[in-house]
């Protein structure tokens, strides 16, 4: 992806690692859609989350996924978004610290389905990945118009990509970088309020100590409303 936000396709589609570098260091089964009815392990683990979605709707939370998995994907590099959880991070943040996002969240998601039925004959979540990755640059490189996204698409595309960030490399207290996969990604090696002599020395490997920081006393009440 072309990171000046020239208006020309870019000469790779959207991967982790262009996201990690623009990024820094940063219902019941009834009501779940067809696309979602294989009978495979994922679809069975898919179907479980979306039974404990607390702000979007079924359908909402598979577009997201859908999007999350495009933009932090699992590759020969590790695991991505969907081992991570990450809709289901954005999902709880709809529901509490970020639930004044939830309307535009509503609106995005429309204008996501619409541009790419549109664009490519399919709600978003229906598209290969490939079809994905366009209507994804599209919205980067602001050209998904005429359309409906509100201010318009990089705007959209942006709040997607920071949300997916967080669910990705957050502490897995708020729903998100399950078994600290985010972490481990990018050699993270756990929060700790004090660094050795040894940590500090130049090419020495941090001792890893994966927790969430509100395991650690100093953060615990902060936590209790999560």
């Amino acid at each position: 992806m072309d990171c000046s936000g020239e208006e020309k396709a870019p000469s790779t589609p959207l991967s982790r690692n262009e996201l990690l570098k623009r990024a820094g260091a940063f219902g019941a089964a009834a009501a779940v859609p067809a696309v979602l009815a294989p009978d495979d392990a994922r679809a069975e683990g898919e179907l479980a989350d979306l039974r404990q979605i607390r702000a979007l709707s079924p359908r909402e939370a598979q577009t997201i996924a859908a999007v999350c998995e495009r933009l932090i994907p699992s590759d020969s590099t590790g695991p991505g978004a969907r081992e991570a959880k990450v809709a289901r991070y954005i999902d709880r943040a709809l529901a509490g610290d970020l639930r004044a996002f939830r309307p535009a969240y509503t609106a995005a998601l429309l204008a996501l389905d619409s541009y790419a039925r549109a664009k490519h004959g399919a709600a978003f979540a229906a598209l290969p990945a490939d079809k994905q990755d366009a209507v994804l640059t599209d919205m980067d490189l602001n050209r998904a118009t005429p359309s409906s996204f509100v201010p318009n698409g990089k705007a959209v595309f942006e709040m997607f990509r920071t949300h997916a960030i967080q669910g990705m490399f957050g502490d897995p207290k708020h729903g998100g970088n399950v078994n600290f996969v985010g972490w481990k990604l990018v050699r993270f090696p756990g929060p700790r309020l004090v660094i050795s002599a040894r940590d500090q020395r130049i090419n020495v490997t941090p001792k890893s100590s994966l927790k969430s920081a509100y395991s650690i006393p100093l953060f615990k009440n902060a936590g209790r409303r999560n």
